[in-house]
């Protein structure tokens, strides 16, 4: 009798949770596109940004190139760091504890933290000032610590009977890294990068000490410009331009949605082959 009890009290807690959960992103996700949708005009996406019609399109731009810069840095170094750690480090290496409890750590501080980061080593110390290549750098710092464990835990999740058969058909380790091990690991090694894709797009404290908050679009990586979550910041702690910002908080949540949509559309794709 009791453990039937139990067991219907465990069920309601769940579809309690589920429930509150899923009430909780309908309501959010509705109220942004109700209130965006609404404000949206041909003005936000002009090519040059004006105070009267508030262009988005600028950081828009600004948003794509910081997240190339950022990614084109830490997919590699973060891909290859794991396939150090699974493939060639011993097990029993304390130097590999470290680094996977640093990665963990480092996963869990605030984004203002690596932004500061960022504009003492780079924007102060390296003197890039406030820049396109300083706010890449200050986040492919910030995402590849969650590329490296996203990729690691799925070379980790790869059979070792892969491997095994790769090395009965007389290839090398590294031929078995890059034809066998990798290319079954794609789709975890992805779920890291949207993952990070993800948090670069919403990213703001970081890039204000590093990016800067120019409203044209940067001209080179050597330039400032503010991303599209940052250029949300602006206008609405400004307080004069509250429907434009509906309208920005709109685009950014279907780009967003957009994005990952398409990419777990290719994940799947590619994990039928």
């Amino acid at each position: 009798m009791k453990i039937k009890k139990m067991t219907l009290a465990l069920r309601c807690a769940v579809y309690t949770s589920a429930a509150i959960t899923i009430c909780s992103i309908v309501f959010v996700s509705a109220y942004i596109l109700f209130m965006g949708l609404a404000n949206i005009s041909p003005g936000l996406f002009d090519l040059n940004y004006t105070s009267d019609n508030v262009s988005l399109f600028p950081a828009l731009i600004n948003t794509i190139i910081v997240i190339i810069t950022a990614l084109s840095i830490s997919i590699p170094i973060g891909i290859f760091s794991a396939a150090y750690l699974t493939e060639y480090a011993l097990k029993s290496n304390k130097f590999v504890k470290v680094i996977r409890i640093a990665a963990e750590t480092l996963t869990g501080i605030p984004s203002i933290v690596y932004g500061l980061f960022g504009m003492l080593l780079f924007v102060i110390h390296l003197k890039m000032g406030y820049s396109i290549i300083a706010g890449g750098l200050t986040l492919a710092i910030m995402t590849l610590p969650v590329i490296m464990r996203t990729a690691e835990e799925a070379l980790i999740a790869v059979p070792d009977l892969y491997r095994e058969g790769s090395f009965g058909l007389g290839a090398g380790k590294l031929r078995t890294m890059f034809q066998i091990i990798l290319p079954s690991a794609f789709n975890g090694i992805f779920a890291g990068v949207i993952l990070s894709l993800g948090r670069i797009f919403g990213e703001t404290a970081a890039l204000i000490f590093t990016a800067g908050t120019a409203v044209n679009v940067a001209q080179s990586i050597n330039s400032s410009g503010r991303t599209l979550a940052v250029h949300l910041y602006c206008i609405s702690s400004e307080g004069f331009h509250t429907k434009e910002a509906f309208a920005t908080s709109a685009v950014l949540f279907i780009i967003v949605v957009f994005i990952n949509s398409f990419s777990y559309y290719i994940a799947g794709k590619i994990g039928k082959r």
